[in-house]
């Protein structure tokens, strides 16, 4: 296993490193504060070619435009390998997207560069001019089963099952993926971290994103959002409880999504106009602010799933979308992992229950997915491969998790 106290080794690591290696693109990524984002890119700049836009004196080099960063990180030296340049933060600069173009056409045969953020930049609203063509986006997810078994990269799909030690797995449980409450394990300090991360969420994240001034009714949603993971997402409820409109709800919960606070998952029909017009259901990316312990498992699983599908198409290996399945006599699967556009494997969670959840059965034949599971949280591991069943098996979240990113 790759962990070994408080240095984690993450799979971003060699995922940036092998970007670097092989391509001239950019490397934009993504994801929610404090997922580790700054960490690992540091890890990866050369002297002097880290830059936080938040940081005063960062921030007057980028000011004074691309000649002055290539000067202040020495790019205009010979040197045998290619630098690599980090912008944290850049998003805030109001000219970011005019800046990269710029600074990547005339430098990005001298240097990797790393661009991280807390929203998901390829579609941030501000700046003008476009980067079709100069970048990969790269999603980064908190920890996973998967991940602290081994950070490596593959072009695989799938890994061997393999059981994570128990200490791990508790911790996983008990203080969620973030890399800070996770090697810290202890409960006060998960609390507190807790706290102070909703707040700086709220505080700046959302205000230099949107004008919402009700910050109070906002730390409300916030609330609300973490008791009703794995719930539907019905705006009409939360509009009600929070005694503010729909569009407002519908707004907020966007700019949450947008800035890695949580997501959702969409029903899946082959019908893609009656899939819009059916309620997403909601889960936060932090499973462990998820009081509830079924929908704390079923929240555990979704950020595992959503993280391997965003892995998969971020690395090219396909295009992968997590989504549930649902009926007009209201059967429904919590996970369908949607590979090309066809079902590839279903899951139903549950805590404790074994017994067989018939509406897999169910979908398993309409969709034709060639796997089906139901994944049981507190089943033992066992050292068998999912995958190699095709009629509706009963396995261990932790053996079926252990297989993905």
């Amino acid at each position: 296993m790759s962990y070994n106290g408080p240095v984690l080794t993450r799979t971003f690591d060699t995922l940036l490193a092998e970007h670097i290696a092989s391509h001239r693109q950019l490397a934009m990524v993504s994801g929610a504060r404090q997922v580790g984002k700054t960490t690992v890119c540091r890890r990866l700049a050369t002297d002097n070619s880290y830059l936080n836009w938040d940081n005063q004196d960062d921030r007057q080099i980028i000011l004074r435009g691309p000649a002055a960063v290539a000067e202040h990180v020495g790019l205009a030296k010979l040197a045998a390998t290619r630098s690599v340049v980090v912008f944290d933060e850049l998003h805030k600069y109001r000219r970011w997207k005019t800046f990269l173009k710029g600074f990547f056409d005339v430098y990005a045969d001298r240097a990797g560069i790393l661009v991280t953020g807390s929203g998901r930049m390829d579609v941030f609203r501000r700046g003008g001019d476009s980067l079709m063509g100069r970048y990969f986006q790269y999603r980064m997810h908190p920890l996973s089963i998967g991940e602290l078994l081994s950070p490596a990269v593959s072009d695989e799909l799938l890994r061997p099952p393999a059981p994570l030690a128990a200490p791990e797995m508790q911790a996983l449980w008990n203080h969620g993926g973030f890399p800070e409450p996770f090697v810290k394990r202890t409960t006060r300090f998960s609390n507190l971290w807790r706290a102070q991360r909703t707040q700086l969420l709220v505080r700046e994240d959302v205000r230099e994103l949107s004008p919402i001034q009700d910050l109070a009714r906002l730390e409300s949603l916030v609330a609300l959002l973490a008791d009703r993971s794995g719930a539907p997402l019905v705006y009409s409820n939360l509009a009600r409880d929070l005694q503010v409109s729909v569009d407002t709800v519908r707004r907020w919960v966007g700019v949450l999504i947008f800035l890695g606070h949580g997501f959702v998952v969409k029903p899946w029909f082959k019908n893609v106009t009656k899939s819009l017009r059916k309620e997403p259901k909601w889960f936060n990316a932090d499973w462990a602010s998820v009081g509830d312990p079924g929908a704390r498992a079923e929240t555990l699983v979704a950020c595992h799933l959503q993280k391997s599908a965003d892995g998969w198409t971020d690395r090219g290996l396909g295009k992968f979308e997590l989504r549930y399945l649902r009926d007009k006599e209201k059967r429904e699967v919590d996970f369908a992992m949607i590979r090309d556009g066809k079902p590839w494997f279903l899951v139903e969670v549950k805590l404790a229950d074994t017994t067989l959840h018939a509406p897999l059965r169910h979908f398993q034949a309409q969709t034709k997915a060639p796997h089906a599971f139901q994944a049981v949280w507190q089943l033992p591991f066992v050292q068998a491969d999912p995958f190699s069943r095709h009629d509706p098996a009963i396995v261990p979240v932790h053996t079926l998790l252990s297989q993905l990113l």
